[in-house]
């Protein structure tokens, strides 16, 4: 099947990944902080109780694997339905409340748990069994979905919020989740001739546990996403502050910001596009590698504003890239049955290196004040990172059928 014969003849599939990505569990992501000024009015609660809904993120991390292994079992399909069963239910529970803190943590905890299966390794999975000429661009474009429905779901979100109340917005954010939900499903099971191409349950004991804890391969890609996540906390909370210590101003930083999420989106796409075409470790290293640079320069004495702007390209390309880069590395050197639980320990890997990087820039924030100590061990860490990527190109390509003519 030719590159361009592939997305004529599985878009549906591809469209289906996306919307589902796009209004499962990422979309809580990006619209969770609208509810926190309404809920906290509302109910007098204090900002550090609601800081601590970030610890629910850590249980729904720790399910991340038997959430994969339930979609090599099932199958993503029937995965994403028990996922969008669970998501929208959630949401309207959340529109019930009625002031003790613990019912948010509760109703966010079961959204976070089997809501998960609404996220990235459930809908990858699905681009992967169908796509293999042009499965580089194709994750590209699923993965890109999430930022758009989210562009356009939160102005909408939060003038539901200021105008109807809090409790309407997530009744809306219900009926979207459930239609989109509705919507992904529906396509992801199309296949031509109608019929969905015939899969093995995916088989995992103890075992096969043991082959995955010994396997260098296994070991390299676990050790990568959790080495180049390490310095995350810098983009997710801190990157305006950090942009200002050197130099910018509010104005200049928030506009830096707005540029490396633009970057992000490229950096998807020309990930994507070189990994159809170039050896997968070597766009990995080269992606993935980026920061090492901008890191490196943050920490020096050089503050000129093109030095800025050029650290936020290349972080947001690197950042772009990684999902990508470590799918489609997964999807080649495993077999797919078993692709979702691997790529599964990879996201838990990566929620942990967040976790602990929040922490060692809290201590070394503590220490000198300042962000260069951080920034030299995230260039370090990162580099390591992007090594780790390189050196699977020492295993051979493992060319799982797609199971499609």
């Amino acid at each position: 099947m030719s590159y361009f014969r592939e997305f004529r003849v599985h878009w549906p599939n591809l469209l289906g990944a996306g919307l589902g990505l796009g209004f499962g569990a990422a979309i809580n992501h990006h619209l969770t902080s609208l509810f926190a000024p309404a809920l906290i009015a509302e109910f007098g609660w204090t900002r550090s109780q609601f800081a601590l809904t970030g610890l629910v993120g850590l249980a729904s991390m720790l399910f991340t694997p038997i959430a994969g292994r339930l979609t090599d079992y099932l199958g993503p399909r029937k995965a994403a339905m028990i996922g969008f069963s669970v998501l929208p239910a959630g949401y309207f529970c959340l529109s019930l409340m009625t002031g003790p803190i613990w019912q948010l943590f509760a109703i966010m905890l079961v959204n976070g748990t089997l809501g998960i299966l609404t996220a990235t390794m459930v809908f990858t999975r699905v681009v992967v069994e169908r796509f293999d000429i042009a499965r580089g661009i194709a994750l590209a474009v699923m993965l890109s979905s999430p930022p758009l429905i989210a562009a356009v779901a939160a102005p909408l979100i939060g003038s539901i919020i200021e105008s109807e109340g809090w409790r309407t917005a997530y009744r809306t954010m219900a009926g979207l989740s459930a239609m989109g939900g509705i919507a992904a499903v529906l396509l992801i099971g199309r296949a031509r001739g109608g019929k969905v191409p015939e899969r093995k349950a995916a088989k995992l004991d103890w075992a096969k546990l043991r082959e995955f804890a010994r396997n260098p391969l296994f070991i390299l890609l676990t050790a990568g996403m959790f080495l180049v996540n390490l310095p995350q906390v810098l983009v997710a909370s801190q990157f305006n502050l950090m942009l200002m210590e050197n130099g910018a101003s509010m104005a200049s930083a928030t506009l830096l910001l707005s540029l490396y999420q633009i970057c992000v989106v490229v950096g998807r796409f020309v990930s994507g596009w070189s990994l159809d075409r170039i050896a997968p470790h070597m766009v990995a290293i080269f992606m993935l590698g980026l920061p090492v640079a901008g890191y490196l320069a943050l920490a020096s004495s050089f503050d000129a504003l093109w030095v800025l702007a050029g650290v936020a390209v290349l972080v947001g390309l690197a950042q772009g890239a990684e999902t990508d880069v470590s799918a489609f590395l997964t999807s080649r050197r495993f077999e797919l049955e078993h692709f979702a639980f691997v790529f599964s320990m990879q996201m838990m890997f990566m929620g942990l290196a967040s976790a602990l990087g929040s922490a060692l820039l809290s201590f070394t924030l503590r220490g000198n004040g300042t962000y260069d100590v951080f920034l030299v061990l995230a260039a370090l860490s990162t580099l390591a990172g992007a090594l780790c990527f390189f050196m699977t190109g020492r295993y051979h390509e493992r060319r799982a059928a797609t199971g499609e003519p």
